[in-house]
Order: C-alpha cells, then sequence, then structure tokens
C-alpha cells in the first residue's frame, strides 16, 4: 500500500520505519502534488500550530481537505488528531474535517509524559502500549464519532469517524504495528454504516 504521511515537521520518520517494516511504501507530503495516487494519509506528531502554519504557506490546506473527503484511509496522532479537528478551543488553522473537540496539551508539559496500557476497540491481541507526549486528548466527540479507547477515568483518547482515525498517543514509538495495520483498514463505510 502507498501511504502519505504529512512531513512538514513532527515524527514522520517513525511512522516511515513502521510503514516499512510492515512491506508498506511511504511517501512523504509537504507539497499539493505529494498527495497524488496515495491510498492512504497520516498526520503525524509534531506541533498542530506549526502543522497550520506551513500547510498554509506551501498549498496544502484544501488538497489536504479534499484527499480526506474522497474517503480514503486518514489517520492523526498527537498534533494530527488536533489538525484534524473542528474544534480546537482556540484560535489556530486546522483541517476541520473531524466532529470532535481537543484540549492541546492536556497531560501537561514534556515531563509530564507517561506510558499506559490501552484497551483499543477493534484491536486484538491485548492492551496496546500508548505513549504520551504533550497530548491532547479528545473532550468531545459528536454522535456519529465512535470512542474507541479511554483511560481509567474516562478521558477519550482515540476515536474514529468514517474513514478518519485519530488518536492522542503515538503507536509509531512503539515495535507494535497492530494500531497501523488497522488503521489500513479503514475505509468510508457504506449506506449501512458499517465498522471495523
Amino acid at each position: 500500500m502507498k501511504v502519505g504521511i504529512l512531513a512538514l515537521q513532527g515524527d514522520f520518520i517513525e511512522h516511515a520505519h513502521m510503514l516499512r517494516r510492515m512491506g508498506h511504501e511511504s511517501v512523504e507530503v509537504r507539497l499539493p502534488q505529494h498527495l497524488d495516487g496515495l491510498e492512504a494519509l497520516i498526520l503525524p506528531g509534531g506541533e498542530s500550530t506549526t502543522f497550520g502554519w506551513l500547510a498554509t504557506r506551501y498549498g496544502l490546506i484544501e488538497p489536504l481537505r479534499r484527499f480526506i473527503h474522497s474517503g480514503k484511509p486518514v489517520w492523526g496522532t498527537c498534533a494530527g488528531l488536533i489538525f484534524l479537528a473542528k474544534d480546537v478551543g482556540r484560535d489556530q488553522v486546522t483541517l476541520g474535517v473531524m466532529d470532535i473537540r481537543v484540549a492541546r496539551n492536556a497531560f501537561g508539559r514534556q515531563v509530564d509524559s507517561f506510558v499506559a496500557p490501552l484497551n483499543v476497540k477493534g484491536l486484538s491481541g491485548g492492551p496496546f502500549t500508548g505513549v504520551f507526549i504533550r497530548a491532547p486528548v479528545i473532550e468531545s466527540v459528536a454522535p456519529h464519532v465512535e470512542v474507541l479507547c479511554t483511560l481509567a477515568d474516562g478521558t477519550i483518547v482515540a476515536a474514529r469517524q468514517d474513514h478518519m482515525l485519530a488518536t492522542s498517543f503515538h503507536p509509531e514509538l512503539t515495535d507494535d504495528p497492530r494500531l497501523h495495520a488497522l488503521f489500513l483498514g479503514l475505509q468510508l463505510p457504506t449506506a449501512d454504516h458499517a465498522v471495523f
């Protein structure tokens, strides 16, 4: 599978390494033409305001929205989750395509980073190791958005809306390919609203 990774800033290289290990081709997306021929797209962790600024500068905002509206799998991790969200509680450029409200840096500063076992809906094989680094949380979701994972206190850290996946944590910083495999199986559902 040919998977694009937004490569304006952030940890796109780690996603590329995971995809390569799984036997997939990755393409670094920096300009609109880099989206041509892709079968899926990852918006990695990094700094969400920088994503917005650089994507605007390089004319990527509308091409990214068109790609997402095409129904191909799209996944935002950490800052990528923020970049997908319709509501981030502040004035910044986002793609505004996923019906979620997000709080940035919800767990605190870099020194407050942590690792936690997560039970992710649709993921077999036991808990997934969630790596949280200055992570956002999903404060609320629209009724048609499926919550896939919460922490013990109910904090939402993963959700799906049709062919879009959003995670607060960094699966690419583990050796576990299960979430990448789950993502690559997403597609725009049919009228019966099929899920995983």
